[in-house]
């Protein structure tokens, strides 16, 4: 069994975007810049937007943060989203979600210049990417797809299953699995209505967990060998940490590891590589021509 080191592969991702933005400044140049917008003070929004602007420093990124407080109105935002659309100094910029229960996110979501929409969530990005046309992926596929081939794991004519159908990582996962260019393989989506789940997974040769169900994936669901991705952050009652919580995976861990060719642990696997995919955007939205 071969663990899949997500920490490891997105520092390695940071230092080779930095080294390229280096060299494109000293050919004089500029910068990357990535703007984020962050409503309102939820604390997983928080941390989250604050590892955006340190990966930006690492990466040798300009950064801005524009805050606003949770009773911004929906129009106030979007005159935001314009202003950010038009500005020819910032080269993408995204929208921390979740947002206030009063602001329509799809409305502010589809506002923003698909050219700049680095998360990779407007229509217009989610339909190029359907059809195979240049786009900005989203960041938690994008990743898993880096990690697949950053350890050489074969996908073409693989069947592919994948647990979980949401807009973030379920559906577009299986369109990229299934397109030549990506995974090129035989792609199965199950979700809570499916009919002999287990038997499912159990033909898998990569299985994606990505349905929010701490310890869902067990042993009997796992063909040996499969490679196992973990897409799962659930925290869970732990009272032997100070912080009395623990993240815990999709897949029960300790079970399933010793079945697999490789796996990816949880934390440290796919939850590393978000950000430096979101990096990895920002800067292609300063090479495109699409």
């Amino acid at each position: 069994m071969t663990l899949i080191d997500g920490k490891a592969t997105a520092a390695a991702i940071k230092k080779e975007i930095a080294e390229k933005v280096a060299g494109i400044v000293a050919n004089g140049g500029r910068r990357p810049h990535l703007a984020a917008i962050l409503v309102g003070h939820d604390g997983g929004s928080e941390t989250y937007v604050a590892n955006k602007v340190k990966a930006c420093e690492e990466c040798g990124f300009e950064s801005t943060l524009i805050r606003y407080e949770s009773d911004v109105t929906e129009q106030e935002l979007l005159d935001k989203v314009r202003e950010l659309n038009e500005d020819n100094s910032v080269d993408g910029f995204i929208v921390q979600l979740p947002l206030p229960g009063h602001i329509n996110e799809q409305k502010i979501t589809e506002a923003i210049d698909y050219r700049k929409d680095v998360d990779g969530f407007t229509p217009v990005n989610v339909g190029r990417m359907a059809i195979g046309l240049p786009c900005f992926i989203s960041a938690t596929p994008k990743g898993i797809l880096e990690l697949l081939r950053r350890y050489n794991i074969p996908t073409r004519g693989k069947h592919c299953v994948i647990i979980g159908r949401s807009n973030i990582v379920g559906k577009p996962m299986a369109q990229l699995m299934l397109q030549k260019i990506y995974g090129d393989s035989t792609v199965t989506v199950c979700h809570s209505h499916t009919d002999n789940l287990k038997e499912i997974c159990r033909t898998a040769d990569i299985l994606i967990a990505a349905i929010g169900r701490p310890a869902f994936v067990t042993a009997d669901m796992v063909k040996p060998g499969a490679t196992v991705i973990d897409v799962g952050t659930t925290r869970v009652a732990d009272a032997s940490r100070k912080s009395g919580f623990r993240l815990q995976g999709d897949v029960d861990f300790d079970t399933v590891a010793p079945l697999c060719s490789y796996i990816t642990p949880v934390p440290g696997g796919v939850g590393p590589m978000t950000i430096s995919m979101l990096m990895l955007n920002t800067l292609l939205a300063t090479e495109r021509d699409w």
